[in-house]
């Protein structure tokens, strides 16, 4: 048996990339960059009125402005400004040969004859400048950024139209267990929904990773085998719920040994979650969760979410508070470190109503979960705690 440290420290050591792959632009949100990237323009790539008014001169505000020719955005100027001239100028669009200054139309009107008056103060500019946001071959995002619309919007200017990224992690998703059916099955006599399978699914897709799920594998070895030897062979991950405790019906563990898994380790000195088993066969790696959702919950959150982000480059940071208790809580046994589902009411830790590892829905209230140490049985109204958020 591993305490929870040692665990995370033996998990995390197995970690291997995954290759990057080349995905379009509608598919890059929320991935990770694989590579750097830099841009092939200035930007903006020419010289360019900042608003809608009149280029001219600045030397000329004061004089009456004689309007050449009218540029609108992606528009080439025909005519250079010259002395008491001025071309209408749109925002965006290239500024023309001569001009130092834009008029904004609201600090402007026309005189009797149609010529521009500057009504301003002073003597304004606007004029974006060539190059001013981005030098071209400058570096404008890193790999290891995951990627936002702000991003696309960077690589698209960039004119990158298909990213490096990593690839996402796939993850074979098995639950065991004769006594499972589908949720949109009636249970029989003795039977339970599979809850397990799709809280995995939900828990795999928010660490940004992909899945494979073949349905409820029976407590018999020849099936099992079969099962996770296909989910081996089409994924990175094997993530199987229940089968991995010391029942007499408990087969994955036999199974991943005639499959040649190499165990690392298979108890957790923690509490939900102690029958939580880990392997490799090869680059294949393996977890096996226990069975009540609870338990499953809480050690994917622990050990298999931030080995799935590692493999994509990026690093799990959870965020833990670190609050006082607004009661005082009391338990019977602590043999065992526990880890307990609490909720936050204004800044301060309450207990939820918690009946073990197999009440999962006390988990749909909580704000996140606190640790008690082995041999401690109270925690004190008042006392300090840190709160892992989930």
């Amino acid at each position: 048996m591993v305490t929870l440290e040692e665990a995370l420290n033996k998990v995390m050591a197995e970690v291997w990339y995954t290759a990057p792959e080349r995905v379009p632009l509608t598919e890059a949100p929320g991935r990770v960059l694989a590579e750097d990237i830099f841009c092939d323009i200035d930007m903006p790539p020419f010289d360019k009125a900042a608003v809608d008014g009149y280029a001219c001169r600045r030397e000329d505000l004061d004089k009456p402005l004689t309007i050449v020719e009218t540029i609108s955005a992606g528009m080439l100027p025909v005519h250079k400004i010259q002395e008491e001239t001025c071309s209408r100028i749109m925002t965006g669009a290239m500024i023309p040969e001569g001009c130092n200054a834009v008029i904004p139309v609201e600090d402007s009107r026309l005189d009797e004859s149609g010529k521009v008056l500057y009504t301003g103060k002073g003597k304004p500019v606007n004029i974006a400048r060539k190059g001013e946001d981005i030098k071209k071959g400058e570096k404008v995002l890193e790999a290891g950024t995951v990627l936002r619309s702000q991003h696309i919007a960077v690589l698209a200017t960039a004119g990158v139209f298909t990213p490096a990224v990593y690839r996402r992690p796939v993850c074979g998703i098995l639950a065991t267990g004769d006594e499972l059916v589908e949720p949109w099955n009636i249970p029989g006599p003795a039977q339970i929904r599979n809850s397990n399978a799709w809280q995995t699914i939900a828990q795999v897709k928010d660490a940004g990773a992909d899945f494979i799920y073949t349905g409820i594998a029976p407590d018999a070895p020849a099936a099992l085998k079969e099962k996770i030897d296909y989910l081996l062979s089409q994924s990175d991950v094997l993530l199987m719920s229940g089968g991995v405790s010391m029942g007499e019906y408990d087969y994955v563990p036999q199974v991943l040994k005639e499959l040649g898994l190499e165990v690392i380790f298979k108890n957790i000195a923690i509490q939900p979650g102690r029958p939580t088993l880990f392997g490799k066969l090869g680059r294949k790696m393996v977890f096996g969760l226990p069975g009540n959702p609870v338990s499953g919950f809480i050690q994917f959150e622990l050990l298999v979410k931030p080995f799935l982000k590692a493999m994509v480059g990026l690093s799990h940071q959870p965020i833990i508070s670190n609050l006082s208790m607004g009661e005082t809580y009391q338990r019977k046994k602590a043999q065992r470190r526990s880890l307990i589902p609490v909720v936050i009411r204004e800044g301060k830790v309450y207990m939820l109503n918690y009946n073990g590892s197999a009440h999962i829905n006390a988990y749909t209230q909580a704000s996140g979960f606190i640790e008690m140490k082995e041999g401690v049985v109270e925690l004190k109204e008042g006392e300090w705690v840190h709160v892992r958020q989930i």
